[in-house]
């Protein structure tokens, strides 16, 4: 969603983009296919993971050999693979890296080996860069952003007065823990969302769900929307640390207060015009936590979404990275040919992710 996004919009400001990604990416974005799946995508057997891999170390072996002979001005890296960042120093333009996640062994492995002093890495909230400090310094923390047009703002909650959680039902976004909560606050939860792991939605939610706790399935985004909008708060309830936290600025953009656990980004996110913060895990907190949230202006809370999460400021600041990085390798380059100048339409960006 994130390159999709800044893609998206580096293009509507003229910039002309490359996304090297699967085959099955959106190809209105200007995407060449480096692979036919990835990894994520790889179920089943042992041997299967294997190839899949494969399949996913070849492709960025051959992207990154590939790139040493293109023209592009500078490369964004959005990809969890560890083969960009090792050979990151191997390329004759500059590279920005941005972590989405926290330390994990093989992209811990590949920043510990790069070289590069063309590679700037960037951190989605604050939280993610104290993680990834033991292993690199990041250059800048550049918040994620969204479409805020396409998530309305609604000055009143449904007359019906109802709470919402959405997301991926899987047992570490903790829903199970938003049920508790919303029936000790009093009101009704509408739950939306994919169900993911069928063992923890069979043991721990269908069970729990009821006329005061619905699951009304996985939404479209136009009726997912809707949904959010007429919340009265939003629980938010992450039982590890979110590196950023999409969610919660989906649902200030609506104009929804948020309830949520202080965990990852979400403090950076919230402030307590538009939040209140629970004690981790903890659903009676989470309960207090929402009952203070009914009170907040929705007003303040679109207004949050407005200044810290829209997806035109976090566009804006990768345009001035990319302007950082490109004019400090025109100053240590005398062999190459000096890159476009920096205006409107002159940029060439790579992304991959």
């Amino acid at each position: 969603m994130h390159t999709h996004l800044l893609a998206r919009s580096l293009r509507k400001r003229g910039h002309r983009v490359t996304v090297f990604a699967s085959s099955r990416s959106d190809p209105a974005i200007g995407v060449e296919a480096i692979c036919a799946e990835t990894a994520m995508m790889a179920v089943g057997t042992t041997e299967a993971i294997d190839v899949a891999f494969f399949r996913e170390h070849h492709a960025y072996l051959s992207l990154m050999t590939d790139l040493r002979h293109r023209d592009f001005d500078i490369i964004h890296n959005n990809s969890l693979h560890y083969l960009p960042v090792a050979m990151a120093d191997s390329l004759p333009m500059p590279m920005v890296t941005t972590l989405h996640t926290p330390p994990f062994c093989w992209l811990e492995s590949g920043l510990r080996l790069c070289a590069a002093r063309n590679n700037a890495v960037v951190a989605v909230s604050q939280s993610v860069a104290t993680l990834w400090n033991h292993v690199t310094p990041t250059d800048a923390v550049i918040l994620n952003g969204i479409d805020l047009a396409k998530f309305a703002f609604r000055d009143r909650a449904d007359p019906q007065g109802y709470l919402v959680w959405y997301g991926r039902i899987v047992p570490e976004k903790g829903l199970h823990l938003a049920i508790e909560a919303a029936r000790r606050i009093g009101l009704p939860l509408r739950i939306a969302g994919p169900i993911l792991d069928e063992d923890y939605y069979n043991t721990s939610i269908a069970p729990a769900l009821g006329t005061d706790a619905v699951h009304v399935g996985h939404l479209a985004h136009e009726d997912l929307a809707k949904l959010v909008g007429g919340a009265r708060a939003f629980l938010c309830t992450p039982m590890w640390d979110e590196p950023y936290g999409l969610v919660v600025a989906e649902a200030l953009a609506c104009g929804v207060p948020v309830a949520a656990f202080a965990r990852g980004a979400i403090p950076e996110i919230l402030d307590a015009r538009c939040g209140v913060l629970a004690v981790p895990d903890d659903f009676v907190s989470l309960a207090e936590a929402g009952l203070a949230a009914l009170a907040l202006d929705r007003r303040d809370c679109r207004r949050r979404a407005e200044t810290l999460c829209d997806a035109e400021r976090m566009v804006d600041s990768y345009e001035a990275l990319y302007r950082r990085q490109i004019g400090r390798a025109e100053q240590h380059t005398v062999s190459r040919p000096i890159a476009m100048p920096l205006h409107l339409g002159a940029e060439r960006a790579a992304l991959h992710g």
